[in-house]
């Protein structure tokens, strides 16, 4: 799976996409480092370990870089940054049922826009599956010659 390269300085405003769900009762924020169990737990659930791992790795920053989307205080989807690397968005998971809803895209714009706020002109979408969606909702390219990038030689998960 290839990276992907996104400009943060050309971003879509984010207010409008977060106006959208917040009318049909979706919250997204980031997260709270009191959440951290809650929120790992969901991610390994739902995503799997090594995802979890990832998403552990944000609650030691500060702030915290990971976002989620909720309903009546229940978890729809995530996403992390400076998770992995620096500079790299991801991973990041919505709930099957919620998918298509505009909630993934929502998770994508507050954690980019939280790296253009750090000072980052570009970022790094790793080890990408679905590529037609970052491509579509943020113009990012892919980054020739990335797979597998820095998720080489990974450790097997039973």
């Amino acid at each position: 799976m290839p990276d992907m390269l996104v400009k943060l300085y050309e971003l879509p405003d984010l207010e409008p996409c977060l106006e959208g769900l917040s009318k049909a009762g979706i919250t997204v924020r980031r997260t709270m480092a009191y959440e951290k169990e809650q929120v790992v737990g969901w991610v390994r659930e739902q995503f799997g370990l090594r995802w979890a791992g990832e998403c552990d790795v944000a609650f030691s920053n500060h702030p915290v870089s990971c976002f989620i989307a909720t309903d009546n205080g229940e978890i729809l989807g995530f996403a992390c940054y400076e998770s992995t690397c620096k500079g790299f968005f991801g991973p990041e998971g919505v709930l099957e049922e919620n998918r298509g809803s505009g909630i993934g895209a929502a998770l994508l714009f507050s954690c980019l826009h939280a790296m253009a706020a750090m000072g980052y002109a570009y970022g790094i979408i790793g080890g990408v599956g679905p590529t037609e969606f970052y491509s579509k909702v943020v113009g990012a390219v892919e980054i020739e010659g990335s797979d597998p990038g820095v998720y080489r030689d990974r450790l097997k998960v039973d």
